[in-house]
């Protein structure tokens, strides 16, 4: 048996779900006329409380083009520590949005609005103009880590008042969702702009989506067909990510849960750092204690062998993250190869 841990992108779409597609209403949807993508743009729309939603590709697109229509060329854009838009996405936000970063707040990826007001630049021609702030919820490298609420309304409050956009990689706002029981709505009302991702949790194959205003949206669009991201019988892509909505995301709390299993055990090993309560979705993050003989290649190649799949996301430090494809059989399974890796060391 070969567990997968790597990522939630690694999902294969379910055999209802390929029957979904399957059945899917199709049409161009460049000239807007698909009638899958279109009822997907307003779900999304709808479930986050925002006028419209523009279906795109991928979650780089979907922040993409966000930082490129709330910015111009030579802006700083605020972003978290080690932020998916500045860390993952090859360096785009300087190739086409000709934006700069500048970053704030805790090694989780939280930041607050003191954090914001004291980096936001004056208002000085030797320095970038600060024109967005990006929230990333929940935070990949803070290891799944939950943005609070109450910090997200203070920073709107601030941004807002300077007169600055807001915009929140939400990739993984499903698993916030469900973690702290707040609706999609709220969560995302604080925001200019919201991108959402379907191929991660959720186990489409395919696709983002950015939420706004129609104005905004209105502007998103052009920009997806500058970055060649206008697709034409989408609706076949689409109709996964309808399925999706409806019967994958209340079950994400079974992937919160496996992540328990196996971070569990795993925090009890010798050598190894991991502080449960870092725990808060799906993410697992650990480090090799410096009495650990195996730094993270070798980990995951001695893993590897076992069957067990993961990431070393530093030279020392590990990330596994459970999904859809993997139970809760397979995440003890897991803890165990961890286990056997470690004791062979």
């Amino acid at each position: 048996m070969i567990v997968d841990l790597r990522s939630d992108t690694v999902t294969k779409p379910s055999t209802a779900m390929r029957e979904a597609m399957a059945r899917a209403e199709v049409g161009d949807d460049v000239y807007g006329e698909d009638p899958s993508v279109n009822q997907l743009q307003e779900r999304v729309a709808a479930l986050l409380g925002k006028e419209a939603a523009l279906y795109v590709p991928s979650g780089t697109m979907a922040n993409q083009i966000a930082l490129a229509i709330h910015t111009r060329p030579g802006d700083e854009v605020l972003v978290s520590h080690g932020a998916h838009c500045m860390v993952f996405e090859s360096g785009a936000a300087g190739a086409l949005a000709g934006v700069q970063f500048g970053v704030i707040g805790d090694k989780r990826g939280r930041f607050t609005a003191a954090d914001v007001a004291e980096a936001i630049n004056p208002d000085n021609h030797h320095f970038a103009p600060t024109t967005l702030v990006a929230v990333e919820n929940t935070h990949n490298r803070g290891g799944g880590a939950i943005v609070a609420q109450r910090d997200i309304l203070a920073i709107a409050d601030l941004v807002h008042r300077r007169g600055l956009a807001l915009h929140l990689d939400g990739a993984r706002i499903w698993n916030a969702h469900v973690a702290t029981g707040m609706p999609l709505h709220e969560l995302a009302a604080p925001f200019d702009t919201v991108s959402v991702c379907l191929s991660k949790g959720l186990g489409a194959p395919v696709g983002s989506l950015m939420a706004g205003t129609k104005a905004l949206v209105h502007k998103a669009h052009r920009r997806r067909k500058m970055l060649g991201g206008g697709m034409r019988q989408a609706g076949l892509l689409a109709a996964a990510g309808l399925w999706a909505l409806e019967h994958n995301l209340a079950r994400l709390a079974e992937d919160h849960a496996n992540a328990r299993r196996f971070a569990e055990p795993l925090a009890r090993l010798p050598g190894i750092g991991l502080d449960l309560a870092t725990v808060e979705t799906n993410i697992v993050i650990w480090d090799l204690l410096p009495d650990c003989p195996l730094d993270g290649a070798a980990f995951v190649a001695r893993a590897r062998a076992q069957g067990l799949l993961l990431n070393a996301v530093a030279a020392r430090r590990l990330r596994a993250v459970t999904h859809l494809d993997v139970d809760a059989n397979a995440c003890a399974a897991a803890a165990e190869i961890a286990a056997a890796v470690l004791r062979a060391a």
